[in-house]
């Protein structure tokens, strides 16, 4: 799913910039189009290879989880790193908290980041938010995506 997700990033790029698409590219786009128009899929999601099983996580939440994800490991390892998991993730917990009472209530209507944020823990805590999943989270729970960041 995450190599479609990629191309198709790649191909909306390149339409948006008038750049031509690379005989792979467009031999990928061409067949899952053709697939989707000649209905021997379902949906453009299945044709495309997007498609979760029944009762599965969209694509396009699966993208904000670990956007989320993404951001909150890196705040992480902006703390002390002498602070276990625990201690590291109670921190997250209550700057999150923190921050949802306070300034993103008022990012949240803005289009970008506000550059004062650049290289700071609101950094992360901002893109968190931005993604779409949900937030704030509790200390286990971030517990949680800490410890499978370190799995991978």
């Amino acid at each position: 799913m995450l190599i479609a997700i990629e191309r198709l990033q790649r191909i909306s790029e390149r339409c948006r910039e008038g750049r031509p698409l690379d005989a792979e590219l467009a031999g990928w786009f061409g067949q899952c189009l053709a697939t989707f128009l000649e209905r021997g899929a379902s949906s453009f999601d299945e044709a495309f290879g997007l498609a979760s099983r029944h009762g599965g996580v969209p694509w396009w939440k699966q993208m904000q989880i670990r956007e989320r994800d993404d951001a909150l490991r890196a705040l992480a390892a902006n703390l002390a790193a002498d602070a276990s998991l625990r201690a590291r993730a109670q921190e997250i917990e209550r700057l999150a908290v923190r921050y949802a009472a306070s300034a993103w209530r008022i990012d949240r209507d803005k289009g970008r980041m506000p550059d004062s944020y650049a290289g700071t823990p609101r950094e992360q805590l901002w893109r968190a938010f931005r993604s779409g999943a949900p937030m704030p989270l509790g200390e286990r729970q971030i517990r949680n995506i800490l410890v499978a960041g370190e799995r991978r």
